[in-house]
C-alpha cells in the first residue's frame, strides 16, 4: 500500500498543492489540472500537459528550497508539509513582534571561524559562523534578515550548548 503525503509548493506567497507520490492531478489555487511527469533519454525530464512537453531541470536544491528551470523560465520555491506551512503562517504573523533574534549554540564545540561583524547586514540563510563539534564543522546560519548587533564569540573559543553566540536586530 502506497501512503500519500500532501505537500505544498510556495512561490511569491502563492500556494500550489500536490501529493507524493505525484499523481496525474495537480491543484493550483482551487483548480485541478491533469499532468504527467515523464523522463526519457531524448528529452530529459518534462511535464506533459495538454499534449505539450514542458522541460524541467532542477538547478539547485537546499533543504526544502528549490531553483528550477521550467519551460526555459527560472523559478524559486519552497516545498512545505501541512505542519511546516502552518508553522510558517504563525511565524509570519508574529514576525513584526520580535525585535531581536538570538543565535545560541546548538551543541558544545569550538568556534572555528566567525563570518560576520557587528553592524553588518545579514540575510536569512547566510552563514554566521563555523562551529566544530565531534570533529565535524557545522555552518550556523541566520534565521532572519537583519543587522548583526553583538558578536559574543571569537575564533578558537569553546562554547557550551545554548551559549549566546550572536544577536541580530531584525529588519
Amino acid at each position: 500500500m502506497v501512503t500519500k503525503k500532501k505537500l505544498f509548493a510556495l512561490r511569491d506567497k502563492k500556494k500550489f498543492g500536490f501529493t507524493i507520490p505525484l499523481s496525474d492531478i495537480i491543484t493550483i489555487g482551487k483548480r485541478e489540472y491533469e499532468i504527467k511527469i515523464k523522463e526519457d533519454e531524448k528529452h530529459g525530464t518534462y511535464i506533459l500537459w495538454k499534449n505539450r512537453r514542458y522541460p524541467v531541470e532542477i538547478i539547485q536544491n537546499k533543504q526544502n528550497k528549490y531553483e528550477i528551470i521550467f519551460n526555459d523560465i527560472g523559478y524559486n520555491f519552497t516545498v512545505e508539509t501541512p505542519f511546516s506551512l502552518k508553522r510558517k503562517q504563525v511565524l509570519s504573523k508574529s514576525k513584526g513582534k520580535r525585535v531581536k533574534e538570538k543565535i545560541v549554540s546548538p551543541m558544545p564545540g569550538k568556534i572555528i571561524e566567525v563570518l560576520v561583524r557587528e553592524g553588518s547586514d545579514i540575510s536569512r540563510g547566510e552563514p554566521v559562523l563555523i562551529l566544530e563539534a565531534m570533529k565535524m564543522q557545522n555552518e550556523i546560519q541566520s534565521s532572519v534578515d537583519g543587522v548583526i548587533e553583538t558578536v559574543n564569540i571569537k575564533p578558537n573559543m569553546n562554547v557550551m550548548k545554548d551559549d549566546l553566540l550572536v544577536e541580530i536586530k531584525i529588519k
